[in-house]
């Protein structure tokens, strides 16, 4: 009867699911601390472990969707208490790895499938659905936010952790921490609430349909690919970068990584806030150019200490501000009943970007020995998606606008 009572209170939900996206973003975003000693000490190219991530990526969007709309279909506490015990999975597996096929097995196939089911579009979805319209915007935010502060608190940890015992323990110990999702589950289970009669009678098909129709899903669906390539190079490749250097000290890019993450907050939370009052996507064509102007400033700057914090303070701010507008712009025009499902769809654009970032980072490195190349290609990529979200039409489609 408590459980019971307990889920039906909007702040309880919201927690919990704050709680989850926290554990979710902070474990995955230390991933890129393992890349330099896993690659040396198994005899590793870069590429290899950059291949496992990426293929982590590609596979976590891939399963999206259909995470997605299991939630939808049969609620999401039973889509994220099993996803935390894959992921659990997946880091017990990477642990033990001593080849490609295992590191690949782990890091790629189960983690990625329980990042889909942990991920933001299943936890941010049966938060919006919590809450008013009025406040969904600031809620997402603070869904956001959260997976912020899991990298700001979990990627120091996770240093510690590989610094004290190597990495075998160290994902252990990161394994253990996941499946603390699983119990906060209960707290977002339950089925969908169908806001209206009209919402009601619509299937996913038609959703589908019309969503795919729309050029504004289009064109968010394509921006969304660059938000996935910038930040999976970054968190993934950035630690090895400043390594590279040897002009800042070691573990600067642990710390840069948890700086990213706790600017990060207040960007979040910003981004949730000002979208329930601005136009999102004038929001997101502003972020995307200034990460443009930060990446460009990075590379053409000689590399030190305090170009690094600032350059993590900056794209800290813009990191996944993106996430409370983008997700916020799927529900307001389409509303939240297949929100999980339509925003896993653009997900999952976000990880085919995700997956070249990371990947093309570890290839370019071990062909030409730089990653100025790709750190130039996110540049380019950050001016189109500009360009991309511009145009699109912010308004509800006819059905809303009608019931």
């Amino acid at each position: 009867m408590i459980l019971t009572r307990a889920r039906s209170i909007p702040a309880i939900i919201v927690a919990s699911g704050a709680l989850v996206t926290l554990v979710t973003i902070g474990v995955r975003s230390s991933f890129g601390l393992f890349l330099h000693p896993v690659s040396h000490d198994l005899g590793f190219g870069r590429g290899i472990f950059a291949f496992a991530i990426a293929l982590q990526n590609l596979i976590w969007g891939a399963a999206q969707p259909f995470a997605g709309a299991i939630a939808d279909r049969y609620g999401t506490g039973r889509v994220v208490a099993c996803g935390a015990f894959v992921y659990g999975l997946g880091l017990f597996v990477m642990a033990r790895a001593s080849d490609m096929l295992t590191l690949t097995v782990g890091a790629g196939f189960f983690v990625g499938v329980g990042l889909a089911a942990t991920g933001f579009p299943v936890v941010l979805a049966a938060m919006a659905r919590a809450v008013s319209e009025e406040r969904r915007s600031l809620v997402l935010g603070i869904g956001t936010a959260a997976g912020s502060l899991g990298q700001f608190v979990l990627v120091p940890v996770g240093q510690v952790f590989l610094s004290s015992y190597g990495w075998p323990i160290a994902f252990l110990l990161l394994g253990i921490v996941s499946f603390i999702m699983a119990p906060l589950a209960a707290m977002l289970a339950g089925k969908p609430k169908l806001p209206s009669a009209e919402a009601a009678a619509q299937t996913l098909r038609a959703a589908l349909v019309e969503a795919w129709r729309h050029p504004g899903y289009r064109l968010l669906t394509a921006g969304f690919f660059v938000c996935g390539f910038h930040v999976a190079f970054i968190a993934t490749h950035l630690p090895a970068y400043l390594d590279d250097t040897g002009l800042v000290a070691e573990g600067t890019g642990a710390w840069a990584l948890a700086l990213i993450g706790l600017f990060n907050i207040i960007g979040s939370f910003a981004a949730g806030a000002l979208g329930g009052k601005l136009s999102k996507k004038y929001l997101l064509s502003t972020i995307y150019a200034a990460r443009a102007v930060v990446i460009a400033l990075f590379v053409i700057l000689p590399v030190s200490q305090l170009t690094v914090l600032v350059f993590a303070a900056s794209i800290g701010l813009l990191w996944l501000s993106t996430v409370p507008l983008t997700s916020g712009l799927v529900g307001q025009i389409f509303g939240p009943r297949y929100l999980a499902t339509l925003f896993s769809i653009v997900f999952f654009s976000h990880q085919i970007g995700s997956f070249l970032g990371i990947w093309l980072g570890g290839i370019v490195f071990d062909t030409t020995g730089s990653y100025d190349s790709v750190w130039w290609a996110g540049v380019a990529l950050g001016v189109i998606s500009t360009l991309l979200h511009w145009p699109i039409d912010e308004r509800p489609v006819r059905r809303l606008a009608t019931a």
